[in-house]
């Protein structure tokens, strides 16, 4: 293999410009000529393509989103743009293609992989963790970084005014934002779509905690566990207690990302470049117990939703 390319697909995270330097960086350190695509699959449809050389991927290591831009590509999902795709990476000589995005944009990958000769390595970049066969996707230590700061910055106003705050983080599907923010936050509540909430559970809980001298709590919402204005309305309704809301919403996207997030996208790149120049077949990259692995594109997609209720259980004790 001599040739590579690498873009950026789906949803931002941070830790992705890292990625994209450290791609570029090692596989020139291997010999390799490196292209970027500029806005994810659709660009590859469209031509935008440019070579890569060391220095254009100078001082982004700190920097959120993505200097390769990214976006959705409808096209991509029918086998018409995908030969598009293929036509445009045939076209510069390139056989080898890093893909730093999601659940989606590996899907994507996996059908382009599969119907032409083109290896594909996945470096999973999506704030909401969200995929079930790597521990830790870029982006998701940064997030809830970021919400950390938001819990923070909430308790010192909801202190002195003896408040209750919700706060509303992003996990439409998986709540790993709201549990790991919820527990390093010291949050009395976390609502994530994964455990069924119990409104009156929530509501006597504040009551008790009203009677033991607590005056302000904190409540952790993912977005898709329920609906912050019923919720609200539910506990003023029971208790009579009015609750301040704040929606973080795409904050969480951005922001230089954390040490644990460049480091590990520099190990993932690695790993990615590596198994290119064996020519390995595509491959998920992705860490378990600490240890950069690769996965097989179909069965790391189809690994099953994980849910670490021991954790769960640790957030409930721990608020009382």
């Amino acid at each position: 293999m001599k040739k590579i390319a690498v873009l950026t697909s789906g949803g931002d995270a941070p830790g992705m410009n890292a990625a994209i330097r450290a791609t570029v960086r090692y596989a020139l350190y291997k010999g390799l000529d490196v292209y970027g695509v500029e806005r994810g699959y659709a660009g590859l449809i469209n031509g935008n393509v440019n070579r890569l050389n060391s220095r254009s991927v100078s001082d982004i290591i700190h920097r959120g989103g993505t200097i390769l831009k990214t976006s959705r590509s409808p096209e991509f999902t029918e086998q018409e743009g995908r030969r598009a795709a293929y036509e445009v990476l045939s076209a510069y000589g390139i056989t080898g293609l890093v893909v730093i995005g999601g659940d989606g944009s590996f899907r994507g990958a996996r059908d382009l992989s599969h119907e032409y000769d083109i290896k594909v390595m996945g470096i999973p970049g999506t704030i909401d963790n969200d995929l079930n066969y790597t521990d830790y996707t870029l982006g998701f230590d940064t997030a809830v970084n970021t919400t950390l700061w938001a819990i923070n910055s909430l308790r010192d106003t909801m202190g002195s005014h003896d408040r209750v705050s919700l706060l509303e983080v992003m996990g439409r599907g998986c709540g790993d934002i709201a549990l790991y923010a919820g527990i390093a936050g010291g949050a009395e509540y976390v609502i994530i779509p994964e455990v069924p909430y119990d409104i009156d559970a929530v509501c006597r809980d504040i009551k008790s905690s009203q009677k033991r001298g607590k005056t302000s709590n904190m409540i952790i919402l993912a977005e898709g566990a329920g609906n912050k204005d019923e919720i609200v309305a539910a506990i003023k309704e029971k208790t009579g207690i009015s609750v301040k809301t704040t929606t973080l919403g795409h904050i969480q996207r951005g922001g230089s990302p954390t040490m644990f997030d460049r480091v590990l996208a520099a190990r993932m790149a690695v790993k990615a470049v590596d198994l290119l120049c064996e020519e390995s077949e595509s491959r998920l990259i992705g860490i378990r117990d600490n240890q950069i692995i690769a996965e097989p594109i179909d069965s790391a997609l189809a690994c099953p939703k994980r849910f670490n209720e021991e954790l769960y259980s640790v957030a409930h004790i721990l608020s009382l």
